[in-house]
């Protein structure tokens, strides 16, 4: 993959967010697997598309990206590996603590401050003494480890149908992560004592993953529905027709009703996303009649003669403003 993110996407440093977005919609829908099937090269430039997308669309990543704390493939520098090196991130950084110290270092400080460096050091005290006292133990006290912070750009069709993704956080260590069915956009899923380690014996903090969903070429998502719209040619929305229709678990037959028009819908029922409470959504498709990109004088003569028989106004319903 090339490290130039700009490059891979064709687009100058300077481009503004909707620039970055026009384009990677134009390039998803050049190479979409779906549509380029059998073409290995253009399904993996597809993918390093979609990923500079994910970085790129995202103004706090970008920014990131641009000051060269992470690479093209999000990850973290070689200089900045472990998660302590974070803490002085705000809070939308990649990695960074939300609880606790910076370290041990300075939760050691802190103790000392408070209570000394050792309970008792003095004589006349006994075992259990208080500052002063003569027990010579240190004084212990655990505490539970720092949460850590991740981001995770996935597909679109991983968010829907639910995926197994590997997640290499800040220390190095690679975590196998399952996203459930129908995750949310920046939803947060918590990985129980994958955090920095424990302080004395402490337990160790929490994981969070945040999951940032990559835009995907033609469908879209409004809560468990999904949406998509579809081309149809002049005799398929004349005559009606039986054709294919992509879905997120592959092509299904659809029948277009004779004289469909743009803007009609059309449902199939339960092939929207898995629902939390059972079942799954519905998909609707939108029609969307084409013409031929080129018209052949038969089509026209058969138009022309058709209109001076059959005229209407097909603007009839708006307002004229009077």
């Amino acid at each position: 993959m090339s490290d130039d993110l700009y490059a891979l996407l064709d687009v100058p440093k300077t481009a503004s967010q909707d620039e970055i977005k026009r384009r990677y919609r134009k390039l998803a829908k050049e190479l979409h697997p779906d549509l380029n099937p059998g073409k290995p090269d253009v399904a993996e430039r597809f993918k390093q598309v979609s990923s500079a997308y994910a970085i790129l669309s995202d103004p706090e990543q970008r920014g990131r990206y641009d000051r060269g704390e992470i690479d093209a493939a999000g990850q973290e520098r070689p200089q900045q590996r472990f998660y302590r090196d974070f803490a002085d991130q705000p809070e939308g950084a990649r990695y960074y603590r939300q609880e606790g110290f910076a370290d041990d270092e300075t939760l050691q400080s802190v103790f000392a401050d408070l209570f000394g460096a050792q309970m008792g050091g003095g004589a006349g005290g006994g075992p259990g003494a208080g500052p002063g006292g003569g027990s010579g133990r240190r004084f212990r006290m655990r505490a539970r480890g720092a949460d850590v912070s991740y981001t995770l750009p996935i597909e679109f069709l991983e968010a829907v149908k639910g995926a197994k993704k590997r997640v290499v956080m800040g220390d190095g260590r690679s975590l196998d992560l399952t996203i459930p069915p129908g995750v949310r956009d920046r939803q947060m899923l918590r990985l129980q004592g994958q955090g920095g380690p424990g302080y004395d014996g402490g337990p160790a903090g929490d994981a969070f993953v945040e999951l940032h969903i990559q835009p995907h070429a033609y469908f879209t998502r409004k809560d468990g529905d999904i949406h998509l719209e579809l081309p149809i040619g002049l005799g398929e929305a004349v005559l009606g027709a039986r054709i294919e229709v992509p879905t997120i678990d592959g092509p299904v037959a659809m029948t277009v009703p004779k004289g469909s028009n743009t803007g009609a819908t059309l449902r199939l029922r339960g092939r929207g996303v898995a629902l939390p409470s059972g079942g799954r959504g519905d998909q609707y498709v939108r029609l969307k009649v084409v013409l031929p990109k080129q018209v052949d004088p038969a089509l026209e003569e058969l138009v022309r003669s058709w209109a001076a028989e059959h005229p209407y106004d097909p603007r009839a319903d708006l307002e004229t403003g009077r």
